[in-house]
C-alpha cells in the first residue's frame, strides 16, 4: 500500500513500506549507491513524519522479502511472539520512540517486549530517533552473556583484544595479545582474524591462544575468526574452540554470500555444545555484523542498509551468542561516507542490537579512504560508553597490519576504565588486580611486576612456529 503526507502543500508519496524506510534513514552513501534514498533533507522528513504515524501492526502485514524465498524471512515470522506485541500493540511508530524514553519504561518492560519486536519496528523507531534517544534507551538495556567472564552489565565495558599479524605468525600473534593484556585489554575475548583460512592455521591459533589463557590462568575466551566451516572441522579434531564465529548479514541470499545459512549455524554452536568446554549454560557463538554487507552482496532486494543490518540481528538472537559486534565503518565510504555517517551508525546499530536483546558491541573502526579520523573514533567511544556498550575492540596504536583499517588502541580501553569509570568483566578486574596489572583502584601500574615474572618464567606461546 502507498504512504503519504503533506508538507507546505507538497505531498510525497512512498510506494510501500520497503519506500517508506529507505527514504526516511538518516543520509547515508550506501543507501545513495543503491538508489533508495531521499532525494534531500525535505522528503527525508516528510518520511520520517509518515512513518511517526505509522501503526506497528503495519510491520505484522507487508513483508520487506517473502519468508517463501528468504529464511531469514521465515526466521523473523517464527521467533515473533505476539504476546510479547501485547503492551505495545496499540502505538504508532511516534508513540513507541515516546514509550522507550519514558522514564518508567525500564530494564524489565525492554526485556519483556524483545520477542514482540520485528527488526522491521526496530529499524523504523531508530530512523526518526536523535542520537541521545538512541543512547538514552540502549542505556537502559542490559544484556548479560557468560562463559569464563561476565560480560554485558551495566556500568562496565569489556575488550577484544584483537592481536592480527599479516602472516599469523605465532610469535607475532603472542607478543601483540600480551601487549593488550598489559593494558588490560582481552576480557570479552581474546579473538584473531586469520590471514588464511587452512583448518592447520585455525587449529595453530586457537591452541596458542588457548595455551596463553589457560598458563596464565586468564578468566576470558578465546577465538580463531576463520570461517564457521573450518571451525566445524577443528572442533571433529577436538581443538580447543571456545567461541565459534561467522560474519552474518540480514537475508539469505547475503548469508550464502557468506558461504553459510542457519542450518550450518545450528551445526556449528551444536558441535562447540558437545566440546564442553565452557558453563554447561555458556554463550558459545561470536557473531560480526556491518551495514552495508547485503548491499555490497547485491542481496539487499531494495531495503535500505540499516534495515538489512537489523535483519542481521534476527539471525544472531537465534543461537544466544555471548559476542556480536558491528564493524560500523569496516566496509568502507561506499556505505558509510564520513566520520558523521559512521558515528550515527554506530550509535543505531548499538540501540537496535541491544533493543533486539542481542550482548551488542561495536568496532569503532573506519578505513583509510574514508573521510574520517581518530577524532570521530574518540567520539562514537565516549557516545557508546554512555549508551552501555558491552564491548568495544581495541588493537596496538589503534591501526590493524593485517586488515589494514584504523581501530581503537589499547590506550583507548584505559581512557574509557580510568576516565569514564568502565571497569572490565569483575572476573577479568580481580586478574588484573591479582597480577598486579592494576592498583585496587583499578588504575594500570606502571611496572606489572607480577605478570612480567609469570611471563619470564613460561616456555610460553607456540615458540617454535
Amino acid at each position: 500500500m502507498p504512504y503519504q503526507t503533506t508538507i507546505e502543500q507538497t505531498v510525497f508519496r512512498f510506494r510501500d513500506l520497503k519506500d517508506l524506510l529507505a527514504k526516511a534513514t538518516p543520509e547515508r552513501s550506501g543507501d545513495q549507491l543503491a538508489g533508495v534514498a531521499a532525494e534531500g533533507p525535505v522528503e527525508r522528513l516528510a518520511a520520517q513524519i509518515t512513518l511517526a504515524d505509522l501503526p506497528l501492526k503495519a510491520f505484522l502485514a507487508e513483508e520487506l522479502i517473502a519468508a517463501e524465498t528468504d529464511e531469514v524471512s521465515q526466521l523473523i515470522a517464527d521467533q515473533y511472539d505476539l504476546s510479547a506485541f501485547a503492551p505495545i500493540s496499540s502505538l504508532t511508530v511516534g508513540e513507541f520512540r515516546e514509550w522507550l524514553l519514558k522514564p518508567e519504561t525500564g530494564q524489565r518492560q525492554l526485556e519483556a517486549i524483545t520477542f514482540g519486536l520485528t527488526p522491521e519496528m526496530v529499524a523504523a523507531v531508530s530512523k526518526i530517533m536523535r542520537g541521545q534517544d538512541l543512547i538514552s534507551v540502549a542505556a537502559k538495556r542490559e544484556v548479560v552473556t557468560r562463559f569464563r567472564s561476565t560480560i554485558g552489565l551495566s556500568g562496565r565495558l569489556s575488550t577484544r583484544n584483537q592481536p592480527n599479524h599479516p602472516t599469523d605468525d605465532s610469535r607475532g600473534i603472542a607478543a601483540s595479545a600480551v601487549d593488550g593484556l598489559l593494558m588490560g585489554s582481552g576480557d570479552a575475548v581474546i579473538g584473531v582474524n586469520p590471514a588464511t583460512d587452512s583448518i592447520e592455521d585455525y587449529v595453530r591459533i586457537v591452541s596458542l591462544l588457548d595455551e596463553l589463557r589457560s598458563r596464565l590462568s586468564i578468566p576470558t575466551q578465546t577465538c580463531c575468526l576463520g570461517h564457521v566451516t573450518t571451525a566445524i572441522r577443528a572442533i571433529e579434531q577436538q581443538a580447543p574452540v571456545d567461541l565459534v564465529f561467522q560474519s552474518i548479514a540480514g537475508s539469505q541470499k547475503a548469508n550464502e554470500g557468506f558461504g553459510v545459512n542457519l542450518a550450518m549455524l545450528k551445526e556449528a554452536h551444536d558441535a562447540a555444545r558437545a566440546l564442553k568446554r565452557g558453563p554447561v549454560d555458556a554463550n558459545l557463538m561470536y557473531f560480526e555484523t556491518g551495514q552495508g554487507a547485503a548491499l555490497s552482496a547485491d542481496a539487499h532486494f531494495g531495503v535500505d542498509q540499516q534495515t538489512m543490518e537489523v535483519r542481521a540481528y534476527a539471525v544472531a538472537r537465534a543461537f544466544d551468542p555471548l559476542l556480536v559486534n558491528t564493524v560500523v565503518g569496516f566496509i568502507g565510504p561506499e556505505y558509510l561516507f564520513n566520520g558523521k555517517q559512521i558515528i550515527r551508525a554506530g550509535l543505531e546499530d548499538h540501540f537496535c542490537g541491544k533493543l533486539m536483546g542481542l550482548p551488542m558491541g561495536v568496532d569503532v573502526c573506519y578505513t583509510n579512504h574514508a573521510d574520517a579520523d581518530q577524532e570521530d573514533m574518540d567520539t562514537l567511544l565516549t557516545l557508546l560508553c554512555a549508551a552501555n556498550v558491552n564491548f568495544v575492540i581495541t588493537v596496538p596504536g589503534a591501526d590493524d597490519i593485517m586488515l589494514n583499517y584504523q581501530s581503537l588502541s589499547h590506550h583507548d580501553a584505559v581512557y574509557c576504565r580510568e576516565t569514564l569509570k568502565r571497569p572490565p568483566a569483575p572476573e577479568f578486574e580481580a586478574w588484573l588486580n591479582e597480577m598486579g596489572l592494576t592498583d585496587p583502584a583499578g588504575y594500570l601500574k606502571d611496572d606489572p611486576v607480577r605478570l612480567t615474572r609469570h611471563l619470564s618464567e613460561l616456555a610460553l606461546l607456540g615458540a617454535s612456529a
